[in-house]
């Protein structure tokens, strides 16, 4: 596995990237990494746990499975792990006590590490890492990942956000002396439709100006191939329905169960979003490129969202407790693997392969009139 240091300011072509991108690399912290995996490997990408201590911390409900999955899947697996920011949560907890609350998973963090095989990224809740001196890992504002098909940048993507750009020492003080005595959660961009859809286009605008694939964070919300939950239940929607006529017996009434179900997904997704919002979600006419992936986050309400690369594919997982994973799962379209020894469980959303993704990239992403838009969400029910 191949890692080295390079300016992270310039694309794959040496040509300097938009503004917002430009912006995100030019602070004095250790260049970008590169990972190469055209040969072999495989990479986990994984963000926003938001680790605490002591009362509210958001990570706690899902801190024993994400260890879990951490160290007896991926560790064991040989897997490299790239932590896309907001691992800590400095804007409400000192470093001192998360690392206290969760020294079982900086074990497993620097298992990965002594093994050359961790990657950490900032984001707007752990950016103040670059001031602990005793921070065992390098921190990057992203990270390159080479499929020899097609570059891949790795970044939190708050760095879109005028905001939390300027401003974010400011939201530090007003989330931890005003919010967190209220025993308010944390508040990202995910809670916000508006907030996600700018944070999405801007990296979506980035990834279809440079022809490369940007996986984010810090909006919650996972994306697959540009797509959240919304516009994938359509085009399932579509399929099933193509078919529907040439389906006979137990198949026929499997498609018609699961169209029904998807509907019911559908109305549920319509009603948790604002109308404008929901508006600026279609397409239109237009198709999506296929360059935009987020991997949501470790704080959901019904488990945890990454994205699995390797040197042919990328693919969207969910990890959950049994029994008590989203509904859409649990109809059984999904192949579940249960992790020997537990009750914790894995299974994949959505997956393609970087030649197709490569190939809709060279034909559709520099073609005129298409609308970076915004995008539905993979919200928990």
């Amino acid at each position: 596995m191949d890692t080295k240091n390079v300016n992270p300011a310039r694309g794959s072509d040496g040509g300097m990237a938009t503004t917002f991108f430009s912006d995100m690399v030019s602070n004095p912290l250790s260049p970008s990494a590169v990972l190469d995996i055209s040969a072999d490997g495989k990479v986990l990408v994984i963000s926003d746990f938001h680790m605490g201590s002591g009362r509210r911390d958001d990570l706690a409900q899902n801190g024993i499975l994400l260890s879990e999955m951490l160290e007896q899947y991926y560790l064991k697996g040989g897997w490299n792990i790239v932590l896309n920011g907001d691992i800590e949560e400095l804007q409400r907890f000192s470093y001192a006590g998360i690392r206290e609350r969760w020294h079982a998973l900086y074990a497993i963090f620097d298992k990965f590490y002594a093994e050359g095989r961790l990657y950490k990224t900032l984001g707007n809740h752990d950016e103040q890492l670059v001031f602990e001196k005793k921070y065992p890992y390098p921190l990057h504002e992203a990270v390159l990942i080479e499929t020899g098909l097609v570059p891949l940048y790795v970044y939190h993507g708050h760095q879109s956000s005028r905001v939390y750009t300027n401003y974010n020492k400011l939201l530090q003080i007003g989330i931890r002396y005003l919010l967190k005595p209220l025993g308010v959660r944390n508040i990202s961009s995910g809670r916000s439709p508006y907030k996600r859809f700018h944070v999405e286009k801007q990296a979506y605008n980035f990834s279809l100006e440079h022809n490369c694939i940007s996986i984010i964070g810090h909006t919650h919300r996972a994306l697959f191939e540009s797509l959240g939950r919304f516009e994938f239940i359509k085009f399932e929607i579509e399929r099933l329905c193509r078919d529907y006529p040439a389906s006979e017996g137990e198949e026929r009434d499997r498609i018609a169960a699961e169209v029904r179900a998807l509907r019911r997904d559908l109305g549920k997704l319509k009603r948790s979003e604002k109308r404008n919002a929901m508006r600026q979600s279609l397409y239109g006419d237009d198709i999506p490129v296929p360059c935009l992936f987020n991997s949501g986050s470790a704080i959901g309400r019904k488990g945890i969202n990454a994205i699995e690369l390797d040197k042919e594919k990328i693919a969207l997982v969910y990890w959950f407790v049994q029994g008590e994973g989203k509904k859409f799962v649990s109809r059984g379209r999904y192949p579940v693997y249960i992790l020997p020894g537990t009750k914790y469980c894995r299974t994949v959303l959505n997956e393609d392969r970087f030649s197709y993704i490569k190939a809709r990239i060279e034909l559709l992403g520099n073609s005129a009139g298409i609308d970076p838009g915004a995008f539905g969400e993979w919200g928990d029910e």
